[in-house]
């Protein structure tokens, strides 16, 4: 489709979903589809942005702009002197949304917690695997059925959660987006007419927008929720206007089809920010671009082989031409704005003959892999296909054949998750929570193997026995000492290649009032307004 076409399309849509004259309309050109509306069941931020933030709330949040947690539907909470209970209290009369399935007959309660939870954890929940394949990634990539014992309701308003053991990262990761919280009387309903999938399509929250409509691939319609708890948001009706192409983007936004857009074009940038109806905000990602070997299959099992691949890339000429000026070599998994980051750790060099020398002696000739190129653009990777390109080139210069292969974004997940995956996998992360163990537990832990979060399937007891202690550590500093220690492992046993960490930016109508870019790559829109 040429981009007169694409164009044409994508105004077609805005003015099909045309709102009362009365309503204020905002709309968010954004980059891709959700994979559903549960989010609980996936991992990636498309899927968030679409469902977790607008729809849902957490027992608690992350303060506008920080990775600073703070109460939202628990009012406040208790930890025991031993680390290992935490008590919440929750945010007396909140509401929840309601749809043609369902008319809630009662406000937020400490059963839809306990629901919210124990579906993820536990296997006999009937709820586990309601969606078939439900492998509740993120709870168990952060390592959360080896630490909760169990959640119990204490009384309608006050949740109790039980730890084996201390869990510094607790609180930082309830308040991410796995751990919104769903409606067990609605869940209840959808299973008494054997409509449990309607969950994952129809969803019910307590956030500031209701779910309206999906036209997949095309649009989403939000309204607000008027008994929202934080108050009625000032926009009527939030629209995400899925446009998979940045250029496209680009144009509705300066069309004012769209208010703000996601993921431009890094060459884009410069002339955006001249725009006098526009401002584009800007700051350090607090992420990872990367490319992972799958450590399980030969002869990526070989740590000789994966340093050898790492060494044959150019990474200065990967970092001009993909990132444009925004973005920096990676050495580390973590970000150098994250605590515990180590800077002391040396890059790999880019030195195609030693690569040579040590495929060689690795006893591998006339290698051949599929190199896997994402089909979506992100901060920590603006163009996968070029990258791949790049990287393909670079291989083939020390004998290595590289195919590139693609697949839809859901797919691609979903087939790098297989712990049986075969080539090299291009993909990133956007930190959820401000805490190093989302990067080095959640991506890189024996518990992560098999899923999509730990697409190297890395696991190794020495890094494993670093992380893990840390996790049960009340002292950052002593925590900053074990993770410092684990990326000296990460970079000895190179699971990856580290490849670069980005400058995020986002671009807007100069109207725009109200939103703040989050560190954590969210896009999330309560409190957003447009100036007359």
């Amino acid at each position: 489709m040429t981009l007169a076409k694409k164009l044409l399309a994508a105004t077609a849509i805005v003015l099909a979903l045309g709102s009362a004259a009365s309503a204020k309309t905002f709309v968010f050109c954004s980059e891709g589809s959700p994979e559903g509306f549960d989010p609980g069941l996936y991992t990636t931020g498309t899927t968030f942005d679409a469902s977790a933030h607008p729809i849902y709330n957490r027992l608690a949040e992350f303060k506008k702009g920080t990775t600073e947690t703070e109460p939202a539907l628990a009012e406040s909470w208790t930890v025991s002197e031993d680390g290992k209970q935490y008590t919440f209290k929750l945010r007396p009369g909140v509401k929840w949304q309601s749809n043609d399935l369902f008319t809630p007959t009662r406000d937020l309660n400490a059963d839809d917690v306990v629901f919210s939870f124990d579906r993820q954890g536990n296997a006999s929940n009937p709820w586990h695997q309601y969606v078939p394949g439900a492998s509740w990634e993120y709870y168990t990539s952060m390592s959360m059925p080896q630490f909760v014992e169990k959640v119990e309701k204490v009384d309608d308003l006050t949740v109790r959660f039980t730890l084996k053991e201390p869990y510094a990262p607790f609180i930082a990761n309830i308040a991410m987006p796995f751990a919104s919280i769903l409606s067990k009387e609605y869940a209840d309903k959808l299973a008494a007419s054997n409509q449990q999938a309607q969950l994952n399509q129809q969803p019910i929250g307590t956030g500031p927008f209701r779910f309206v409509a999906y036209q997949p691939d095309a649009v989403i319609r939000y309204q607000a929720f008027a008994d929202y708890w934080g108050g009625k948001q000032p926009i009527d009706d939030l629209v995400f206007a899925i446009t998979k192409d940045a250029s496209v983007r680009q144009q509705r936004l300066l069309a004012n089809e769209c208010q703000l857009m996601a993921y431009p074009n890094p060459a884009d940038i410069a002339s955006l920010k001249t725009n006098k109806d526009l401002k584009v905000d800007e700051q350090a990602g607090l992420n990872i671009g990367y490319l992972a070997y799958n450590t399980k299959q030969a002869p990526f099992d070989k740590v000789e082989v994966r340093r050898a691949l790492n060494m044959a890339m150019n990474k200065d000429a990967i970092i001009s031409a993909v990132y444009q000026g925004a973005g920096e070599k990676a050495k580390s998994p973590i970000p150098p704005t994250m605590w515990s980051y180590n800077n002391a750790l040396k890059d790999d060099p880019y030195d195609p003959e030693a690569a040579k020398k040590m495929l060689e002696a690795a006893g591998v000739k006339d290698l051949s892999l599929k190199l896997w190129a994402m089909p979506v653009s992100r901060p920590y990777n603006p163009n996968a296909a070029r990258m791949a390109e790049m990287i393909q080139a670079d291989f083939a210069k020390v004998g290595v054949k590289a195919e590139i292969v693609s697949y839809e974004w859901g797919e691609y997940i979903k087939r790098a998750g297989d712990v049986n995956h075969d080539g090299a996998v291009l993909l990133g992360w956007t930190g959820d929570n401000g805490d190093p163990d989302n990067f080095l537990a959640t991506l890189l832990s024996c518990d992560s193997v098999g899923t999509s979060s730990n697409v190297a399937e890395f696991c190794n007891q020495d890094y494993e026995k670093l992380v893990q202690k840390a996790k049960t550590l009340s002292s950052q500093e002593e925590r900053a000492k074990l993770y410092e220690q684990a990326q000296v492992v990460f970079k000895e046993q190179a699971p990856w290649a580290t490849i670069a960490h980005s400058i995020v930016y986002v671009p807007m109508r100069s109207n725009v009032v109200g939103f703040v870019q989050s560190p954590l790559g969210d896009y999330t829109f309560d409190g957003v307004d447009l100036k007359d």
